[in-house]
């Protein structure tokens, strides 16, 4: 129980993180960039530490790919901050679930339950309250970029859940350790190339930010995988992903006063029920 907690703790201070780097007006690709190299590091103490753990040059090439996927999700959760506020972020974060949960069925001939595709009708649901919450935000005007942006965190975070799938239907799992450092060290390379290429100032508060941020990224995933060795799935993954929405919500609220309106309260509870029906 205690893994599954600190799993949602850490899952939670990540959304915490860029919403207090986007109120100090701090370079989102800097941030980014810091966070990815201090996770690299843990992940390769984590290689390194692993007795039987093994590499390979697919390994490598696949962390490769997906670390693009990894930088362009993390982008657009540090952007969709600043549209949609932390809590229907970290919303849409959430419910990017129903992708993998829809690509196993397409890709891997796996049998959707009557729960997984009711829980794909609340989805839409949930994305289409999300949408006319965003409408009525009387605040600032939605543009079409922003809503790419929250389109962009919703797909990359589906495409990232599921490579992890995908690795692991293709390649032993003894070099999963590997693969994890191999995503968080071109993630950070390819962070590094839009810093230089763009001359972006390095700011000291921004990468102290983005480097403390690298520690609950390598956490939650250490903390979820111990949470899974205890509990099973089918609990595991809907409390982590309900608990990190309610809290950053009820913490977003606290800290930065940031309210919801009706629309998007709904759109919190339709997106609950469909974390619930997805993992049944």
């Amino acid at each position: 129980m205690i893994s599954l907690l600190l799993t949602i703790a850490c899952s939670t201070s990540i959304a915490l993180i860029l919403k207090y780097s986007s109120v100090n007006k701090g370079n989102s690709i800097l941030l980014i960039a810091s966070n990815y190299l201090v996770a690299s590091i843990i992940g390769f103490v984590m290689f390194m530490i692993e007795p039987e753990a093994k590499f390979s040059f697919s390994s490598l090439i696949f962390g490769a790919v997906i670390g693009t996927v990894f930088v362009s999700s993390f982008f657009a959760f540090s952007k969709s901050i600043d549209v949609a506020g932390t809590a229907l972020s970290t919303l849409s974060s959430r419910i990017s679930l129903f992708i993998p949960v829809a690509l196993s069925i397409l890709l891997y001939s796996e049998i959707p339950t009557f729960f997984n595709l009711l829980g794909f009708a609340f989805a839409g649901i949930t994305i289409y309250l999300f949408y006319l919450s965003l409408r009525h935000n009387k605040t600032r005007t939605i543009t079409l970029k922003d809503i790419l942006y929250l389109a962009g965190l919703m797909i990359g975070i589906g495409i990232g859940d599921f490579s992890m799938k995908v690795f692991q239907q293709t390649h032993p799992i003894v070099e999963k350790q590997f693969f994890i450092f191999s995503i968080f060290f071109f993630a950070f390379i390819y962070c590094f190339i839009i810093i230089f290429v763009k001359k972006i100032p390095l700011k000291r508060h921004t990468i102290l930010s983005g480097s403390v941020l690298g520690v609950p990224n390598v956490l939650s995933s250490v903390f979820l995988i111990a949470a899974l060795e205890t509990i099973p799935g089918i609990l595991v993954y809907p409390l982590v992903n309900i608990g990190v929405i309610l809290l950053t919500a009820l913490l977003a609220f606290i800290i930065w006063r940031e309210k919801i309106d009706r629309l998007g309260l709904f759109s919190l509870f339709t997106g609950v029920v469909t974390i619930v029906l997805l993992t049944l």
